[in-house]
């Protein structure tokens, strides 16, 4: 599985997302990483709520972020979303961030999602079959 899928979306730093001297909260580049997961999902068909139209929900079970650099209030942030294929039942994403203004690289990191039945939220322990008809219609297989 060589091929990658990766989408690449702007984000504004807002005034609420930087302390008093104008630097950006460690936690808001985790909430950029979900901006970057929503705009590759709207992009290839596989967001949120298409797992949830299908009665799965897909948390976060493992997140990382490597900080380069500090972002400051009033950058412009682009987020590169890159899949990772798996075989395993979960999703796998890849994260850069860059800042526009500066021309930089600031932040890399990655993340996990797995599977949960919406109602009991019980484990999926294989992938849904619309998210391997995805896979298989995306080139993965």
């Amino acid at each position: 599985m060589s091929k990658l899928l990766s989408e690449r979306t702007e984000v504004l730093v807002r005034f609420n997302e930087a302390d008093p001297l104008g630097i950006v909260w460690h936690g808001h580049y985790v909430r950029y990483f979900e901006d970057g997961r929503e705009a590759f999902g709207n992009k290839y068909g596989i967001g949120y709520l298409d797992f949830y139209r299908r009665n799965i929900i897909i948390p976060i079970v493992h997140i990382d972020c490597s900080y380069k650099r500090s972002l400051r209030y009033g950058d412009r942030v682009v987020v590169e979303t890159i899949f990772l294929p798996t075989e395993a039942a979960k999703l796998h994403f890849e994260y850069k961030l860059y800042s526009l203004d500066r021309n930089e690289l600031v932040a890399t990191g990655s993340s996990i999602q797995v599977f949960l039945d919406k109602e009991t939220s019980v484990l999926q322990l294989t992938n849904p079959s619309f998210f391997e008809e995805w896979k298989k219609k995306m080139g993965f297989k």
